[in-house]
């Protein structure tokens, strides 16, 4: 996919629009998060972490982010 192509998915419920493809590592740091502190769904199936920099985010996709909270 040439990068000047946008995409469109789905994040959190939320239709949103990105310039470029994007790996799963890649959009977690363009959304300034810790690959660590979040649990990724892609299209209804949890990702292990280790398949995040291989896993291809494409059009239409449907991602939810579920971040962990620290406390006590």
């Amino acid at each position: 996919m040439p990068h000047d192509t946008t995409i469109e998915i789905q994040l959190n419920g939320k239709a949103r629009t990105l310039d470029r493809a994007h790996t799963v590592t890649s959009l977690l740091e363009a959304l300034e998060l810790h690959p660590g502190m979040v649990v990724v769904e892609l299209n209804r199936e949890i990702l292990q972490r280790d398949s995040y920099n291989a896993t291809d985010v494409t059009h239409g996709d449907t991602i939810e982010l579920v971040h962990f909270v620290g406390g006590g």
